[in-house]
């Protein structure tokens, strides 16, 4: 059977943020989805409002019969018993969620976004600049958009933009025209045991590109450029070496703006740098150097200056990606996914830039024990440039405790700032007892269910 075939598809773990993208994808074709997750969410809330039936309990009997294919995520435990059902018989066909969205991709124009860091961000913001500027992409996004309130964005299905995910060796099913490589960062090294395998991972991501295709990657990554396709061209947010950079940023009212440069180095057939002139209305310094591979890809799928400029001019971001719970001069409520110790710097020193007199008060939700074991002096260093830290304790996600392995590990490297360790029962009525003027709540886990919670108890 081919995926053309299936009228009845079974998701376990349908929840996830990727697994839920891919749902609601076979939805909007018509066909009947069903699901399995631990718990019910306002996602899972939202996909059976939108039709799909789920169930939140482990159990052989809820699974529906007549399935013609199931897909999992690597999150489901290996001996989950639903899973392993699957996995011995031989009828259905049963893939890995990434199997199934290269298996949708497959012989169809691909934009793929890939990096450590910034690539949801980049792949909401180019499906959005494509949608508006006339373009109908399909697009898979590792989080909510503010401009569609969804992260699985419907077009045509001759065009697909989707989000690389390099965690479990994912994206290596990806085989896309174009892409993007953000960073490569250390991190999920439980998968690649250091930054020399993660990097071979990317290496292989990028071998990946039709040769005929277009590489964006951040300038200065350590890759061997031998896997690279023919076109390759590099942007950074200052650094004039690279093809496309950043110049005269500013901020105004909140807004940035600046103008994104050709340099004329690389592109000699220019007498002088081609450059646009933008305005980004999403807070954080990174989210400028974002926009520029979204910019170079638009410009070579054959959008103008003025429709790329109106597209990012109306991208309203993501959800929990510098996201403003509260914007008021006597409170500012931020709320952020970041993770990595890198992702962590950077939105401190975007929220240092915007708010330069006040005084900022994180708390931050460590992601994984092996995360906080590899990385805990990492993490310190990035939260040090702050005044006040909360650490809650790790959530877990897919893993078992670690011996030794807790929040505690992060406050012990902490320099020069307040730091105080909360659980999720206590940290509402304390940060009500504290003076605060910017707030900004991190982390990848549940962080997020308890953020309205905080917003309210700190206005009334």
């Amino acid at each position: 059977m081919n995926i053309e075939q299936i009228q009845k598809i079974y998701f376990l773990g349908i929840g996830g943020i990727g697994m839920s993208a891919l749902a609601r994808y076979f939805n909007h074709l018509g066909i009947e989805v069903y699901g399995y997750d631990k718990t019910k969410t306002q996602l899972t809330e939202e996909l059976e409002n939108e039709g799909m039936q789920i169930h939140y309990d482990e159990n052989l009997s809820l699974i529906p019969k007549g399935l013609d294919w199931v897909v999992y995520t690597p999150a489901i435990p290996k001996d989950h018993i639903e899973l392993m059902h699957f996995q011995k018989q031989n009828k259905i066909p049963i893939s890995k969620r990434a199997q199934m969205l290269g298996l949708i991709c497959k012989d169809k124009p691909t934009i793929a976004i890939a990096g450590s860091h910034g690539k949801t961000t980049i792949t909401a913001m180019l499906a959005h600049v494509l949608k508006s500027g006339g373009l109908n992409p399909t697009a898979f996004i590792g989080g909510i958009t503010a401009n569609y309130k969804t992260n699985f964005v419907p077009g045509n299905g001759e065009l697909f933009v989707v989000e690389a995910d390099e965690y479990d060796r994912s994206f290596h099913q990806l085989f896309p025209n174009m892409a993007v490589v953000t960073a490569i960062d250390d991190d999920h090294l439980e998968i690649y045991g250091n930054k020399e395998g993660l990097i071979k991972s990317f290496e292989k991501f990028i071998g990946n590109i039709d040769r005929n295709g277009t590489l964006l990657i951040k300038h200065g990554l350590e890759t061997n450029t031998e896997c690279y396709p023919k076109l390759s061209l590099t942007y950074h947010l200052y650094d004039t070496q690279a093809d496309y950079s950043v110049r005269d940023l500013m901020i105004k009212n909140n807004q940035y703006c600046y103008n994104t440069v050709e340099n004329s180095t690389r592109f000699k057939e220019a007498e002088t740098e081609k450059s646009l002139s933008l305005f980004l209305n999403i807070g954080g310094k990174h989210n400028v150097e974002n926009t520029i591979p979204v910019i170079a890809i638009a410009k070579k799928m054959g959008l103008t200056n003025e429709q790329i400029q109106a597209g990012i001019a109306s991208f309203e971001g993501i959800k929990r990606r510098f996201e403003y719970v509260w914007n008021e001069d006597d409170l500012i409520i931020i709320d952020d996914y970041a993770h990595h110790p890198q992702e962590l710097k950077m939105l401190i020193e975007s929220v240092q830039e915007l708010y330069p007199n006040k005084k900022i008060t994180i708390v931050f939700q460590p992601h994984l024990y092996s995360r906080t074991q590899n990385l805990a002096k990492e993490f310190a260093e990035s939260l040090s440039l702050v005044e006040e830290v909360c650490l809650m304790e790790i959530y877990p996600a897919r893993e078992k405790p670690i011996e030794g392995v807790s929040s505690d590990l992060i406050k012990q490297y902490l320099n020069n700032c307040d730091s105080y360790i909360y659980n999720k029962k206590n940290i509402v009525n304390l940060l009500k007892e504290k003076e605060i003027e910017v707030l900004v709540l991190v982390g990848a886990g549940d962080i997020g269910e308890i953020v309205l919670k905080i917003k309210e108890a700190l206005i009334f």
